[in-house]
């Protein structure tokens, strides 16, 4: 039978033993010059700081330019560029023009509503050549910061970012460098866009609709305000100001309870909402994440959804449509948001520098989770 080189290779016990000896010559040459090959390697930006003796992210400020570099940070960074003879990158995407892509920051991946965004940004980049490139930035305001650097270090031509620990002014300043929208961030720009949900007029839906079912005892879970002042506040900030003004105008009394906009917030107060003497007959989350939460508490004091408790949230994320939860709630289309997000980015690429503050419409979506008014336990124990 006919072998081939591939065949003898395998079988060493074809070659005779010269053959043999030659072949480790061979092999160790060529190791020893691959070996010598890999001593010679690209110098990165990580070994220009170790060079400057600052952090990653400090020389990626001074090759991007970006505001707050010190004079004395950058005469360290340009130092060690030279030195070592450090080629940013940045050269080389000026030499081959766009790179196609788009960052796209959200806080986590866990929070439903924010992958659907994603899914709309996607959608309408489909029929693009624009490719999304995917990071989270997690709630920590440097964290945001150097996962939009990392993503600017990878030369994307854009940026969709939720990002509600970041100053506006620094964002102002990201705005002015690199085409943005910024999402869920009230009070408009100069420099970037932003997309909100009429975060307001959604919540007086919702207050309207229980108060329309008889409700007066209404309590709303919401999020901390992060820092940040009014007009530039986050969605949820919003949304608790219209709850209280729909409240007030109904001449109720708002009862705010500040939680997190996660499942086991939504639950913690719904404990100490559903802990006091007088216990609210609807309890508004301000986010569906937080309602599932409020679910939970209900079910394990025996309280039935609608009839004991109407429970009610905000997003209309995919999990709220599902028949065993059915959630009543207010839709503010996290899918349109980014498809928007993404059409005024390719708008602000094809030459757009007026700054655009686009406003999504909310539905209120009634399902299951919201009724009339049990009786109130004090009648009853009066009547027996």
């Amino acid at each position: 039978m006919d072998q081939s080189p591939a065949d003898t290779d395998l079988r060493g016990d074809m070659t005779n033993p010269g053959e043999k000896a030659e072949q480790r010559s061979r092999l160790s040459r060529t190791a020893r010059d691959r070996g010598s090959a890999a001593t010679v390697r690209r110098v990165t930006i990580q070994d220009v700081a170790k060079e400057a003796d600052v952090s990653v992210s400090a020389v990626s400020k001074v090759l991007r330019d970006a505001y707050g570099v010190s004079p004395t940070m950058r005469a360290k960074v340009t130092a060690a560029i030279g030195k070592l003879g450090y080629r940013p990158q940045a050269g080389a995407r000026a030499m081959r023009g766009r790179s196609y892509t788009i960052g796209v920051m959200l806080v986590a991946l866990s929070h439903p509503f924010q992958p659907e965004i994603v899914e709309g940004i996607t959608d309408e980049l489909e029929p693009t050549p624009f490719q999304e490139i995917l990071v989270t930035g997690g709630l920590d305001t440097g964290r945001q910061q150097r996962s939009i650097e990392a993503l600017i270090d990878r030369q994307v031509d854009g940026l969709v970012v939720i990002a509600p620990q970041t100053s506006a002014a620094w964002l102002e300043q990201l705005g002015r460098n690199l085409p943005t929208v910024v999402v869920a961030r009230h009070g408009g720009a100069s420099a970037h866009d932003t997309v909100v949900d009429d975060d307001q007029g959604g919540a007086r839906l919702m207050v309207d609709h229980l108060v329309n079912l008889g409700h007066r005892h209404i309590v709303h879970t919401t999020h901390p305000t992060a820092g940040l002042e009014r007009p530039f506040v986050l969605s949820h900030t919003a949304r608790g100001d219209g709850y209280v003004k729909a409240m007030e105008r109904h001449g109720l009394q708002p009862d705010v309870i500040e939680t997190e906009f996660t499942e086991e917030g939504g639950y913690r107060a719904a404990v100490e909402a559903l802990s006091r003497r007088t216990p609210p007959t609807a309890i508004f989350a301000g986010a569906d994440i937080a309602a599932l939460g409020v679910l939970r508490a209900a079910e394990e004091r025996g309280l039935r959804v609608p009839q004991d408790l109407t429970v009610t949230g905000y997003d209309n994320v995919n999990a709220a449509s599902i028949g065993r939860v059915a959630l009543t709630t207010v839709d503010q289309s996290a899918h349109l948001t980014g498809q928007t997000s993404a059409r005024l980015l390719l708008d602000r690429l094809a030459g757009r520098d007026q700054p655009v503050h686009y406003v999504v419409a909310p539905r209120l979506i009634q399902r299951g989770t919201s009724a009339a008014p049990a009786r109130r336990p004090a009648k009853r124990a009066a009547a027996t």
